[in-house]
């Protein structure tokens, strides 16, 4: 039988020699970064209750229900549409694909969102971020253990650039920089895992289904994650308010049915280790942001940090020599 990682790699690669379009795949990670970036930012504002652009006050909402309803939210709205565009045959699946699929949505996408929030609990944002984005790392030594890529130079500076300029973008060296914790410093690393998986595993998947399929089943698969983790009578409990809701179904939009739909689409274009780098673009639009938006400081230290992932950018793009890249090949049966 053959391996789900090495045939679908295999298909994704034949894929992209059919769609030769890096620079729209950049294009696209770099849309779903910035609107992470934006997400990033009223997520703050959520935890705060600061004022929104209308002058009305935004009750503070929990962490975990902001990023629980998000998915859920944005299921309830894409199911529908696309219901309604391609028929309920058009969205069916084999049981075999939807297994997956469902892996990417609870492995990858929820995963990797409950381990990060776990993680800012039990130490703080920066250090959560730090080691969530040393997911590059993890998707490049995967990639060069399985055989799929060679570890060439650009390709190693262009790793450790990303895990080094998002770490001082976020504020490594200063004075909310890292804070040891064992548990909270396990959920980041387990976040960075789960992180690297769903650009590996939906690189794969991608090859044989169009975003929006993807889409659906992970937004449903970590739904009923989320569900699991915090039961609907504890969101019935919380007695939201109606602007409260507005609030979650507009975040629902720009932090996963955008972003997301964004970043399946580069990553239709992208290989996982160029994707993961470009990701890194997440932190830089959330500083400038909440910069721009919330007054927050932007140091000196924190612009070298972005000036550091944008040149991991640069390099990763760069065409490798020849060599630097693997031909995969099924194996036999």
């Amino acid at each position: 039988m053959k391996s789900w990682s090495g045939s679908i790699l295999n298909d994704s690669t034949k894929s992209l020699a059919n769609k030769p379009h890096p620079i729209r795949g950049y294009a696209y990670i770099a849309a779903a970064t910035f609107m992470w970036g934006i997400a990033a930012t009223l997520g703050r504002a959520a935890f705060t209750g600061r004022l929104l652009p209308s002058g009305k006050a935004l009750q503070p909402i929990d962490p975990l229900i902001l990023s629980q309803s998000r998915t859920t939210i944005s299921f309830l709205v894409l199911l529908p549409i696309l219901w309604g565009r391609r028929g309920s045959a058009n969205l069916r699946l084999p049981a075999v694909d939807f297994g997956r699929i469902v892996l990417l949505g609870v492995l990858g996408v929820a995963a990797s969102n409950y381990f990060y929030y776990l993680s800012i609990q039990r130490t703080n944002v920066a250090t959560a971020i730090i080691l969530q984005y040393t997911a590059p790392v993890v998707v490049l030594l995967y990639m060069v253990a399985r055989g799929f890529q060679r570890p060439t130079l650009p390709r190693i500076t262009a790793v450790g650039l990303a895990g080094v300029g998002s770490a001082l973008a976020i504020g490594i060296a200063g004075p909310r920089g890292f804070r040891l914790d064992a548990l909270g410093v396990g959920a980041a690393i387990l976040a960075a895992i789960s992180f690297a998986f769903y650009n590996v595993a939906g690189h794969q998947i991608l090859a044989r289904y169009d975003r929006w399929i993807v889409l659906l089943y992970t937004t449903f698969s970590a739904g009923v994650f989320w569900l699991i983790v915090n039961p609907p009578w504890k969101l019935a409990a919380a007695h939201y308010s109606g602007l409260q809701w507005e609030f979650l179904l507009v975040f629902a939009f720009v932090s996963v049915l955008a972003p997301f739909s964004f970043y399946f689409a580069g990553l239709q274009h992208l290989e996982p280790t160029r994707a993961i780098v470009a990701s890194c673009l997440e932190p830089v639009f959330s500083i400038v942001l909440a910069a721009l938006l919330l007054g927050e400081s932007l140091r000196s230290i924190q612009a070298l940090g972005i000036v550091i992932v944008l040149v991991a950018i640069v390099i990763v793009q760069l065409p490798e020599r020849a060599g630097g890249e693997v031909t995969v090949v099924e194996p036999i049966e």
